[in-house]
């Protein structure tokens, strides 16, 4: 992703979309626009997973999602929630079992100094939701981002080199996890040293997992792909997931905004994402434990500008400006473009049904797992496919 903004998937998009978009402008929802309703068959069997989709079919369909709502795929399904998607908070508990794990991005871990860490955005946790989201499936784990927040270039090798330090953050965990029913973290830190001090981090994240996993917590890691947009080799490669993999339970792997803003472009090409696992795992040993990452979020893209777009905006733009849907064979992404008077043209990139099924029958092929960012940003009917 692209900056720290927002860092769930430090240098990326996906930040950009947590540090652009709107926590509150409900006219920019599209849930107020009709109710939800169930459908007899599913989206598949509806024959609406196809290449070439009208407008009006989108528009039609979207909100209507198949009343049998149990788990099809067989990895694990990790599911991110943001504080400011009022609607993602709804998807747990709608399509709970759908999902094995869900990521509420809650919380930062701060250093405040010698031994003493401290883990804040405890507020936002909401005890009430997540009964509900527990209710909606027995089994799911809770396990909210944990972003190493502020944290100086000095404080990253004050606790990278003292076993001490690691230690005494490990159980500081431990405690929160205790104290407030967590299942586990997943845990954000690897892109903020730009690719440095890979031995240590390994180090330090195997001492974390082990302390998490001791206590029978889950310990999930956030990495960048594995392959950049430009086709160099990224900040997390084969070395270090081998040497994680034992001890980690799944690896959110941010296979998503491939495109920049200065040339519109898909957000996951279907040949790139495929190469991001397979150079973290040539072989299946430990390829179950990678969770592959589909955006529900697109992009519109403008001159030399990209908005993050969700479904509520989308589904105003289709209705506005009737766009004929093309489809990109190589990228496997549905694409449009509109203009609004004279003013400048518009491409839009988002995801539709087919580029979502291809994405899943890709992990089904891989043997991966999948992770959504963000849960509420795509249009209900998406889930069918899970």
């Amino acid at each position: 992703m692209k900056t720290t903004l927002f860092l769930l998937h430090a240098v990326s998009c996906t930040l950009l979309v947590g540090a652009t978009l709107s926590k509150t402008d409900p006219k920019k929802s599209h849930k107020a626009d009709a109710e939800t309703s169930l459908a007899e068959l599913s989206v598949l069997e509806r024959g609406l997973v196809v290449s070439h989709p009208s407008w009006k079919d989108i528009v039609k369909e979207e909100k209507r999602y198949w009343s049998q709502i149990k788990k099809t795929f067989q990895g694990p399904v990790l599911g991110y929630v943001t504080p400011w998607n009022s609607h993602g908070y709804d998807v747990p508990k709608m399509f709970g079992p759908k999902l094995t794990s869900v990521c509420p991005v809650w919380l930062q871990l701060r250093r405040r100094g010698p031994e003493t860490f401290d883990v804040t955005g405890l507020h936002d946790h909401d005890p009430g939701w997540v009964k509900a989201v527990r209710k909606s499936n027995k089994r799911i784990r809770l396990v909210p981002r944990l972003l190493f927040d502020g944290w100086s270039y000095q404080d990253y090798m004050s606790v990278l080199g003292s076993e001490d330090e690691i230690e005494e953050l490990g159980s500081e965990l431990v405690d929160v996890a205790k104290t407030e029913g967590f299942d586990g973290f997943t845990l954000e830190l690897w892109s903020q040293l730009g690719g440095n001090k890979r031995k240590e981090l390994v180090h330090m994240v195997k001492h974390i997992c082990e302390t998490l996993k001791a206590k029978r917590l889950d310990c999930i890691l956030v990495i960048p792909p594995a392959v950049t947009s430009v086709g160099q080799p990224g900040m997390f490669g084969m070395e270090e997931f081998e040497q994680l993999a034992p001890v980690v339970d799944g690896f959110s792997l941010m296979t998503y905004d491939y495109s920049s803003g200065a040339s519109p472009g898909p957000s996951s090409p279907l040949a790139w994402v495929r190469d991001c696992v397979l150079q973290l795992a040539p072989d299946n040993q430990w390829r179950q434990k990678i969770l592959l990452g589909l955006n529900l979020y697109g992009l519109d893209f403008a001159g030399q500008a990209a908005e993050p777009i969700l479904g509520g905006r989308y589904i105003e733009i289709l209705r506005e400006h009737r766009p004929k849907l093309h489809w990109d064979e190589y990228s496997a992404e549905h694409y449009f473009s509109y203009k609004r008077g004279n003013a400048v043209k518009h491409v839009v990139y988002y995801p539709s049904l087919k580029s979502i099924y291809i994405r899943i029958s890709l992990a089904a092929e891989l043997g991966t797992g999948i992770s959504l960012w963000e849960l509420g940003q795509g249009l209900d009917y998406f889930y069918d496919l899970l």
